[in-house]
């Protein structure tokens, strides 16, 4: 994904360092080996392990340099509109139930606004759109902002148990 983003010669650029690397790579692994069987020896230990590390750091560099588009060659920047405002719904949880002023809502985009009124955490997922508060303490609220289709809309607590102990409460969005 980030090479079909680079300009023609960022990519040169990268292809021709990471192909430096990696003829060094398999030069030093078979060619050197087999040509001197002691390979790097006694003496030469160090200034292979040099050698290692400038090839690794002209790499990374490389990546670093090249592989960083400037504004004006990347795409181009869009603004967009911005979202219609959110209704917001108070919603209150409680041991263990869930309250909405009203459960019958139309389409469009809603702020829940999500009050623990009870003494233990709490939350509230949209079981049809994969979304959730985080837990809410005692006292606290959180907000979910979610955009809501025609259908009907699941709101539950995914605390283990208090699903089945009754807090759900049913939407319909017309």
């Amino acid at each position: 994904m980030l090479l079909a983003g680079l300009t023609t010669g960022h990519k040169i650029g990268l292809g021709a360092v990471g192909f430096a690397f990696i003829l060094f790579a398999l030069w030093s692994s078979f060619v050197a080996s087999r040509r001197w069987p002691n390979f790097p020896g006694k003496n030469g230990l160090g200034p292979f392990v040099i050698v290692c590390f400038v090839a690794f750091a002209a790499m990374i560099s490389a990546v670093m340099v090249l592989a960083r588009e400037s504004e004006a060659k990347g795409a181009p920047k869009t603004t967009a509109a911005p979202a219609a405002p959110a209704k917001q719904v108070q919603v209150q949880e409680k041991e263990f139930a869930i309250v909405l002023p009203s459960t019958k809502l139309t389409a469009g985009r809603y702020a829940f606004v999500v009050k623990n009124v009870g003494k233990i955490q709490h939350d509230v997922a949209v079981q049809e759109l994969s979304a959730k508060t985080p837990l809410i303490s005692p006292g606290q609220s959180a907000t979910l902002t979610v955009t809501l289709a025609k259908g009907t809309y699941t709101l539950y607590c995914t605390v283990p148990g208090h699903r089945a102990a009754g807090m759900v409460a049913k939407v319909t969005v017309s």
